[in-house]
């Protein structure tokens, strides 16, 4: 299994970078089929193939996921758009 590990920094404040965050988990499950929950201040998130969660810390986000063999090809793309993503919001 191919994985994912990322931290961005944020700024924002806590409730904030939470929103945003939550945002994001919205518009991934409503474009991939994905579902998600919180536990605490992680958001974890998994569909066939992609299992993974976002720690939202003080001052940074940290990013995981394990991707099944299909996605593993394209990790490099869904690195890229995560990071994207990131940088957009935060």
């Amino acid at each position: 299994m191919s994985g994912i590990d990322i931290t961005h920094p944020h700024s924002l404040p806590q409730a904030e970078a939470r929103s945003a965050v939550e945002d994001v988990a919205r518009l991934l499950a409503e474009r991939f089929d994905m579902k998600y929950a919180w536990n605490g201040d992680t958001l974890n998130f998994n569909r066939s193939g992609v299992d993974g969660a976002i720690a939202l810390l003080p001052d940074s986000l940290h990013v995981t996921a394990k991707l099944g063999f299909l996605l593993s090809a394209m990790r490099g793309p869904i690195e890229a758009e995560i990071r994207r993503v990131l940088s957009e919001r935060f």
